[in-house]
């Protein structure tokens, strides 16, 4: 049988749990397990992000029932209301990002622009990285879409360098399972040179 010779079961440990949905959509398609292995596999995976009404059409799917296990419901309350917080905290940032003119006023100098948005519009470090914890949200909600155009506007006023290429890895998750190839592939290049620059740095750090 072909389900002997698949390696997904050895490959998934090693890779974030969004980037296996992908992969069981195609054992599915390919009939490689019965659908009940795979219904389950699915809820497991999503048992550990924010796709709350994912997992509950899968478990009625599953169980072939409208009801749902109190534990979900449960989640999902606490998932709006984290999300509603985020969102919040982010409004002020994502309301300038979004008005044309006043983004004319920043400039390619990122302390620039934390400074310049601090006294002008009273946005403030906390902001900009509550901005990150958004787009990390929208990524473990499967908004993938949002969560790119937020990684992308958060890395543009970022200075921590570890904060940076975190963020530079969710873009290219993101951009991965919305198969934007062509800017996957521009992404991989700018983690490349990211983390070549950072090797380079470490030798001259340690020579001082």
């Amino acid at each position: 049988m072909a389900s002997l010779h698949d390696l997904t079961w050895k490959v998934a440990p090693h890779l974030d749990r969004h980037l296996v949905f992908p992969l069981l959509e195609f054992l599915q398609e390919r009939q490689l397990y019965n659908d009940e292995e795979i219904l389950k596999a699915k809820i497991d995976l999503l048992s550990e992000t924010n796709m709350v009404d994912y997992a509950m059409d899968i478990h009625k799917s599953l169980y072939h029932t409208d009801d749902v296990p109190q534990e979900m419901v449960d989640r999902r309350v606490e998932v709006v209301a984290r999300l509603k917080s985020l969102e919040k905290s982010v409004t002020p940032l994502i309301s300038f990002l979004q008005n044309a003119a006043l983004v004319q006023e920043m400039r390619s100098d990122k302390q620039y622009n934390i400074q310049m948005l601090n006294e002008r519009y009273q946005i403030g470090v906390d902001q900009i990285e509550a901005m990150y914890q958004y787009a990390k949200f929208q990524f473990e909600c499967g908004n993938y879409s949002d969560a790119a155009v937020y990684i992308y506007q958060y890395r543009a006023l970022c200075t921590n360098p570890e904060r940076s290429l975190s963020a530079l890895w969710g873009k290219l998750a993101a951009e991965i399972l919305m198969q934007n190839w062509d800017i996957v592939l521009e992404e991989l290049n700018r983690l490349k040179e990211n983390i070549d620059s950072k090797n380079f740095a470490s030798p001259l750090a340690a020579a001082e």
